[in-house]
């Protein structure tokens, strides 16, 4: 079974939305887990916009990078820069990749607006995983 790692500043949005995308599309033939350089709790709004599409996240909790696990993974995507520049270093044979997207929690306006911001983030997320597939297939 191949590993996958998505990882994000803290683990609360973007790896989430991430992590909830790859377990539904990749299982069972991947093992998926996501993680943060810090811990930010899981973000309502996050859960809210996956629930719009089927996919429930709330379960899922805002965890650190493990070494161990990351040094085990097929394919490390990283979601900010932050994430990047912060992740341990991987054995040459972990496949790195990065998606550079906005922080949805960082988003202001109105619910509605906020809102708006996360279902930008989570469709392009949806649109990566989907193209991860193909080229990992």
């Amino acid at each position: 079974m191949k590993k996958i790692y998505f990882l994000c500043t803290g683990n609360s949005c973007r790896s989430q939305m991430a992590e909830g995308f790859a377990r539904e599309l990749l299982a069972p033939s991947w093992e998926v887990a996501s993680a943060g350089v810090e811990m930010h709790g899981l973000n309502a709004n996050a859960v809210a916009v996956m629930a719009e599409v089927g996919i429930d996240i709330s379960a899922q909790y805002s965890k650190l990078i493990d070494t161990e696990y990351l040094n085990q993974c097929d394919v490390v995507v990283t979601l900010c820069g932050d994430a990047r520049d912060k992740c341990p270093v991987t054995p040459p044979s972990v496949k790195k990749l990065h998606w550079p997207l906005p922080d949805p929690a960082q988003a202001t306006g109105s619910e509605d607006e906020q809102l708006a911001v996360f279902r930008e983030v989570r469709d392009q997320i949806r649109r990566n995983v989907e193209t991860l597939i193909v080229n990992e297939a």
